[in-house]
């Protein structure tokens, strides 16, 4: 009978570290919100509820409030592809640079889910187009990965390098060429990204390309027209 009591008293005490953990870990400025305004605010997020959203800010919901992984309302609403509800958050303040557990950012997020309009936002009001997630993958990767050609063009005018170099001597180049984006690797190489950089295995991205056998994207590759 000792056993069931020695297991009752450690759970009990791992969830009096866990509760204090995440008591600690709130965001600055947090505890002093009314708790249950933001519950009700990153319920509203996730179930798209504009209303509730507006509610749970008037009601003193703070913008940065996170649930359990770190994502704020702004990051939900951008996952869950809610522009309206994520411009709400933008306009009520919410920081931009705020990110999850995993470190993606709402301009990661954006610029996965292809949010043209939100990605320009976002990079007006600060957003960092260098931050990494806990994959080493940035707004520029996720956006030549998922073929966001437009976003793509908005981060090259913020500055992003076309040759940068990412996790496993990655470029922007071979993620859109891993995954056939063709008006995407076209953009990049009008861009000037080169084509000869190889990846930490020795590849190009006409190789990567090759592997997946995107037939456009192996023929934009092997004759780049650039203007």
């Amino acid at each position: 009978m000792l056993a069931p009591v020695r297991i009752g008293r450690a759970a009990a005490h791992r969830c009096c570290i866990l509760a204090w953990l995440a008591f600690i870990a709130l965001p600055q400025g947090v505890l002093a919100q009314d708790l249950s305004a933001n519950a009700r605010l990153l319920a509203a997020a996730r179930a798209g509820d504009q209303t509730g959203v507006g509610k749970a800010l008037a009601d003193g919901a703070s913008v940065n409030a996170r649930n359990r992984v770190g994502e704020t309302a702004l990051v939900i609403a951008l996952k869950n592809d809610q522009p309206t509800l994520a411009m709400t958050m933008l306009n009520a303040g919410t920081d931009v640079n705020l990110g999850a557990v995993n470190g993606v950012t709402p301009l990661m997020a954006a610029a996965h889910a292809g949010q043209t309009d939100l990605v320009r936002l976002l990079l007006g009001k600060g957003a960092d187009v260098s931050a990494v997630d806990r994959l080493q993958k940035n707004a520029m990767t996720y956006a030549a990965g998922q073929g966001r050609t437009d976003v793509v063009v908005l981060l090259l005018r913020a500055g992003v390098d076309p040759n940068a170099i990412y996790a496993h001597q990655l470029t922007a180049l071979m993620w859109a060429a891993g995954y056939g984006k063709t008006e995407t690797v076209r953009v990049l190489l009008a861009a000037g990204a080169s084509a000869e950089l190889k990846d930490d295995r020795g590849k190009t991205a006409l190789d990567i390309a090759r592997e997946g056998n995107f037939v456009e994207t192996v023929k934009q590759l092997e004759s780049p027209v650039r203007p």
